[in-house]
C-alpha cells in the first residue's frame, strides 16, 4: 500500500516481540527472529506490522515501562537490529508501526531519576506530584488499573507521584510544555529512522486534571450491582484520563508526523462507557489521530447486535473518523477463547472471526497467532510472569495466556521457538496448531486467513466503502458495503441454529468465503450456525 493514507483500511499485523522467535538460545524473542519470520507475515497478506514495545527497559510490565526511548532493549538486540528489521519488511512491502509509551515512562528513566531527587530542579516538575493530605493519605481518590492507589509515596521529595499502572511506572505531566517536547523529539528520533507509523499506548491517559479532582463512583457502583474483580472499575474516570487537553497534544503529535508525508498513528483508547465517543473526537479532522481502536469488540460480547451497535455508534460520531478494529490483542484473552461455547467449534469461531474482521470498515489489526486459531494458554500461577495477573490471581488471571510463544514447527523443541526454555511455556493445544502443521492444509484456520485476506484486498471496497446495516432475524448481522459502483451484501450467522437469507434477484455471485459453504435452499440462501457469506450486488 503506498501513498499518504496507506493506512486507511490497511491490515496490521501485531507482533509481540519477546514471543515471536528467539534467535539468541535465552528463550526470548528478539529483533533478529522477527526479520527471520517477517516473510510467514507478508505471505498471509497484510500491509503493515506493529511491534510492542522493544525499548530499553527494566520489563516491570514486559517493557511497557520505558527507560530510554532511544534504545533498544539489549533483550531484543541492538538499534542496528531494529534497522535491518526495517529494511526488510520494507523489501518485502511491509509498514512497521512501532508502540510508542509516552503517558508514562519506567522508575529507572533518567528523567525520573532526577525528577524525585528534588523539588526544585531542572525535571521536579517532569512527573505528577503533590502533597499528602494532612492525615498523610494521598491527595485523591484515583485508582490505578493494576490495583490500589494511583499514588506512591516517594521519601526523599516527601510527595506522592501518580502512576495510573505500576508504582514503578509513573505519569509523566503532559501540562509542562517542555515534557510535550522531550517526548515529541523521541518520537521524531523514530521517523528520521525510517519508521511508517506509531500505536499510542494508552492515548487517553496522557493529561490528568491539574486540579487533581477526585473521581465520583459509578452508579452502579452506589447502587450495589457491580461485581467487578479490579476496583478500578468502580469509578467513573472524569479526572484522571480523557482530559479536553489531550486533545491539543494529539494536535502537536500530528503535526509532527504530518512533516514525515506518509506516516501514520493508530491510538489505543481504554475509557470504560464512552470510548467509543472518544473515538471519534480523537479521530475526527485531519489535525488528530488517523485512526483509534477501543476494546470493545475486545470483550465477552459476541453477537450481531453487539457488532452493529458498536460500528453505529462510531460512525454516527465521527463520519469522517477512522477506526482500526481488532477482536484479539496481547492485553485481553485470545476471541478464538472468549467466543467458543461449550460444544461449539473454536475453527469455526476462528474462521467466521476473520471473515467478520475483514468486512467491517476501517483498517483492521490481527494479533500474532490468531491466524492459527490459537485458544487462550491455561498457565499455572508459578508461570505466570504478568504483574496485573500476580496481583488479582484467581479472580483475574492476567495477560500472560495471549502472550506465549509462537508456534511455529510442531516436531521441534518449543515448537521452533527457542531452544531454550521460553520465557513462558509453550502449550500442546498451540503446538497442535503450529504454521507448518496447518500450512498447505485447505480446510485449516491459516488457510482461511489467507483466503479471506486475498478478497479483501481483490474488493477494495471492503476496506474504504460506505457501510450500512440491514435489518435481519435473530442473531443475523447483515450490512452493504458500497463504492465506486460495487455493492457487497455481507450476512453472518451469530446463533447456534441455521438461518436463512432470503434469495434476491440483485444477489448476482456468492463468493467461497472463509470456506464456509452456503447452499441454496427452499427459501433462500442456508446458513449454518457461525456460517456467513459475501454476495456481489446488480
Amino acid at each position: 500500500m503506498t501513498g499518504n493514507e496507506w493506512w486507511r483500511g490497511c491490515v496490521i499485523y501485531q507482533i509481540y516481540p519477546r514471543s515471536f522467535q528467539d534467535t539468541t538460545g535465552d528463550g526470548s524473542g528478539d529483533l533478529k527472529g522477527i526479520t527471520a519470520r517477517l516473510a510467514h507475515v507478508a505471505w498471509l497478506g497484510v500491509d503493515a506490522v506493529w511491534l510492542s514495545p522493544f525499548f530499553k527497559s527494566p520489563m516491570a510490565d514486559m517493557g511497557y515501562d520505558v527507560s530510554d526511548y532511544r534504545a533498544v532493549d539489549p533483550i531484543f538486540g541492538s538499534l542496528e537490529d531494529f534497522d535491518a528489521l526495517l529494511a526488510e519488511a520494507h523489501r518485502l512491502g511491509l509498514k512497521v508501526i512501532i508502540d510508542q509509551v509516552l503517558s508514562h515512562t519506567s522508575d529507572q528513566h533518567a528523567w525520573f531519576r532526577e525528577s524525585r531527587s528534588s523539588r526544585d530542579n531542572e525535571k521536579a516538575d517532569w512527573y505528577v506530584w503533590a502533597e499528602a493530605k494532612p492525615d498523610g493519605s494521598p491527595p485523591n481518590n484515583w485508582l490505578s488499573v493494576f490495583g490500589g492507589p494511583a499514588w506512591e509515596w516517594d521519601a526523599t521529595r516527601r510527595q506522592y507521584y501518580m502512576h495510573n499502572f505500576l508504582a514503578a511506572q509513573p505519569d509523566l505531566n503532559f501540562h509542562n510544555p517542555t515534557v510535550q517536547e522531550a517526548l515529541l523529539e523521541s518520537v521524531r528520533f523514530w521517523l528520521e529512522r525510517g519508521v511508517d507509523g506509531f500505536r499510542l499506548d494508552t492515548v487517553n491517559y496522557y493529561v490528568h486534571d491539574r486540579w487533581l479532582r477526585s473521581n465520583p463512583p459509578l452508579s452502579a457502583s452506589l447502587a450495589g450491582t457491580l461485581n467487578e474483580t479490579n476496583p478500578y472499575l468502580f469509578q467513573e474516570h472524569l479526572f484522571d484520563k480523557t482530559r479536553p487537553e489531550n486533545l491539543e497534544f494529539l494536535k502537536r503529535f500530528r503535526t509532527l508526523i504530518d512533516e514525515f508525508g506518509d506516516r501514520a498513528v493508530v491510538g489505543e483508547v481504554g475509557d470504560e462507557g464512552r470510548s467509543l465517543q472518544t473515538m471519534a473526537a480523537y479521530t475526527s479532522g485531519n489535525d488528530r489521530l488517523n485512526m483509534c481502536y477501543t476494546f470493545d469488540l475486545l470483550g465477552q460480547a459476541f453477537s450481531a447486535a453487539h457488532v452493529r451497535g458498536c460500528v453505529e455508534a462510531f460512525e454516527s460520531a465521527a463520519p469522517q473518523g477512522w477506526a482500526c478494529w481488532a477482536f484479539s490483542n496481547h492485553d485481553v484473552v485470545r476471541h478464538v477463547s472468549r467466543w467458543t461455547s461449550p460444544g461449539s467449534d473454536a475453527d469455526a469461531v476462528a474462521k467466521f472471526a476473520i471473515g467478520l474482521l475483514a468486512c467491517l470498515r476501517g483498517s483492521i489489526c490481527l494479533y500474532q497467532g490468531e491466524e492459527l486459531g490459537l485458544p487462550e494458554a491455561e498457565l499455572a500461577f508459578e508461570d505466570l510472569r504478568d504483574p496485573y495477573g500476580i496481583r488479582f490471581w484467581p479472580g483475574f488471571k492476567g495477560r500472560d495466556g495471549c502472550r506465549t510463544p509462537m508456534p511455529w514447527e510442531a516436531g521441534a523443541e518449543n515448537a521452533g521457538f527457542s531452544s531454550a526454555k521460553p520465557w513462558l511455556p509453550v502449550p500442546d493445544e498451540h503446538r497442535a496448531r503450529a504454521v507448518d502443521v496447518q500450512n498447505g492444509r485447505e480446510d485449516s484456520v491459516l488457510a482461511a486467513y489467507c483466503a479471506v485476506l486475498a478478497l479483501r484486498r481483490q474488493h477494495p471496497v471492503l476496506a474504504t466503502g460506505s457501510i450500512r446495516f440491514l435489518d435481519a432475524e435473530g442473531d443475523v448481522l447483515a450490512f452493504l458495503r458500497e463504492a465506486e459502483g460495487e455493492r457487497l451484501l455481507c450476512v453472518f450467522n451469530f446463533a447456534q441454529e441455521g438461518a436463512v437469507w432470503p434469495l434476491s434477484e440483485e444477489i448476482v455471485e456468492v463468493f467461497d468465503f472463509a470456506g464456509l459453504p452456503v447452499p441454496a435452499g427452499e427459501g433462500g440462501l442456508q446458513l449454518p450456525p457461525l456460517g456467513a457469506f459475501l454476495a456481489r450486488l446488480s
